[in-house]
């Protein structure tokens, strides 16, 4: 099975070191590290794990909470393989319907940024639900945002529960991403988010954009 750990650590030599020299120990094979941010002496780094399903995952991280300095934020399963492209994959989708661009970037979402659920709202005071993917509750509980660049959001009924929402061009649409059990969105997932609806944004442009009207012909 594979796992995502995000692990915020020391940034000094030998902790990075001492992360995967642990995480060795337990049983885990480390495919993958991705740097998410380095600030004010401290690091947070993603890791792609192989772990054997037969074990219990708590295993996974109880060794990395014996290390000094050393903090655990998050530890969920992934499908995805390192060094894929699964973004490539959804643009292709697109580009080939635009007619379902908005469908298909909600569907491939909640896999791409390894959340449980997302959906599309339309509207500013009230939400109005223009696509959800196949585990988003029927009647989401959402906060009234309409948000000019992606952001963060820590549901308030559900305080393990967080989300990103993004805007989606000019039309009111607003597509929030959602975890179930967190961890928080960082800000380069933000970013990579942002990127994506872009790019989303682009091919809709090229392919729905109106044809300048024919000028009249004199005579």
């Amino acid at each position: 099975m594979l796992f995502r750990l995000r692990v915020s650590l020391p940034d000094r030599p030998g902790s990075l070191a001492r992360i995967t020299q642990t995480l060795g120990s337990s049983g885990a094979d480390v495919l993958q590290m991705t740097v998410l941010e380095r600030n004010t002496g401290r690091a947070v780094d993603e890791f792609t794990v192989s772990w054997p399903g037969e074990r219990p995952v708590e295993r996974l991280t109880e060794g990395l909470g014996g290390i000094q300095g050393v903090r655990v934020e998050g530890c969920w399963s992934t499908g995805e393989v390192p060094g894929a492209a699964p973004e490539l994959d959804v643009l292709g989708q697109v580009a080939r319907d635009p007619g379902r661009a908005v469908a298909t970037l909600v569907d491939a979402v909640p896999g791409l940024f390894h959340a449980d659920w997302a959906v599309a709202t339309r509207g500013t005071k009230s939400r109005a639900v223009v696509h959800a993917s196949w585990q988003a509750p029927s009647s989401p509980r959402l906060p009234l945002v309409s948000p000019l660049r992606p952001l963060a959001l820590a549901l308030d009924d559900a305080p393990t529960t967080f989300a990103a929402a993004a805007p989606i061009g000019l039309s009111w649409l607003t597509l929030f991403v959602v975890r179930a059990d967190g961890p928080a969105f960082h800000r380069t997932e933000l970013e990579r988010l942002g990127r994506l609806v872009d790019v989303v944004q682009g091919v809709l442009g090229t392919r729905t954009a109106p044809r300048p009207a024919k000028a009249p012909q004199p005579g």
